[in-house]
């Protein structure tokens, strides 16, 4: 899964990685290393213009609300529980399929943050034998420091309640995409582990490698069956993992001393 990760890039860093042609000032996000679901994050994708006389798609660099709520649903409540699609269904969920076809976009991090525990302390846990562990969280990012294009969906939903000059009238909101972990082992490991990304945690966003930007953010790609080809996980043996301070449970805490790594897991945390 993916529910708590860093995005500490400008949008100039940006518009330069994924060749955006539009964004605006004003919509320029702080940089953030505890980015939790409900906060708004950027996001790439192409779309016309509004009120463009060219209809042309334009790559845009936007400010999106973690966690989707469909066109169709009465309130936004159900948004913060929305912040994850599972790659094997999203061309069929009501909630996701139509954006599945039409409005993809990449969420750009720095990496993501899991929490592991012992697999014996798992199996405990399960079985109601043990109280639930103070778990270790690592950061995950590719090895070679580049970004992490997390594949996406956006969707707009309108608040009946307000008026249509309302600034508030519209959300966009987001979902990440999620897949299998890898199995292989990690480029750079912790020397006590974990050695792969399954050792952390069975799920995992799906990250788009750039040979496969242009065809996701393309709105012309339509077809769901050509859409799932380009859900195959990235080649293995890019990510790295490492131990992080417990402070990124609190998701008050927030700052680059997030993402400094520790020499093991910390002290009464468990692997």
């Amino acid at each position: 899964m993916c529910g708590r990760y860093a995005s500490s890039r400008g949008p100039e860093d940006l518009a330069a990685t994924f060749e955006v042609e539009q964004w605006e000032p004003e919509e320029t996000l702080a940089p953030d290393y505890n980015v939790a679901p409900t906060k708004e994050v950027y996001a790439v994708l192409d779309r016309a213009l509004k009120d463009a006389d060219d209809p042309r798609p334009v790559r845009q660099l936007r400010r999106l609300r973690w966690g989707l709520v469909p066109s169709w649903a009465k309130t936004p409540e159900g948004g913060a529980r929305m912040i994850n699609a599972r790659a094997e269904t999203v061309h069929e969920k009501p909630a996701y399929r139509r954006a599945f076809a039409t409005r993809r976009c990449i969420l750009p991090a720095d990496g993501y943050y899991e929490w592991v525990t012992g697999k014996d302390e798992r199996d405990l846990e399960v079985e109601g034998k043990k109280k639930r562990p103070r778990k270790q969280p690592y950061f995950v990012l590719p090895a070679d420091g580049s970004v992490f294009a997390m594949a996406g969906l956006y969707e707009f939903w309108r608040d009946r309640t307000l008026p249509d000059d309302h600034p508030q009238a519209w959300w966009v909101t987001c979902s990440v995409i999620t897949t299998e972990a890898e199995s292989g082992p990690l480029a750079v490991a912790p020397a006590e582990g974990p050695y792969t990304l399954s050792d952390i945690h069975p799920r995992m966003p799906l990250m788009l490698t750039p040979d496969r930007w242009d065809d996701w953010l393309d709105p012309s790609r339509t077809d769901p069956d050509s859409v799932r080809e380009l859900l195959t996980a990235p080649p293995p043996g890019l990510m790295r993992a490492y131990p992080v301070s417990t402070a990124v449970s609190n998701v008050r805490n927030n700052g680059p001393e997030l993402l400094k790594e520790l020499e093991g897991p910390e002290e009464g945390t468990l692997f």
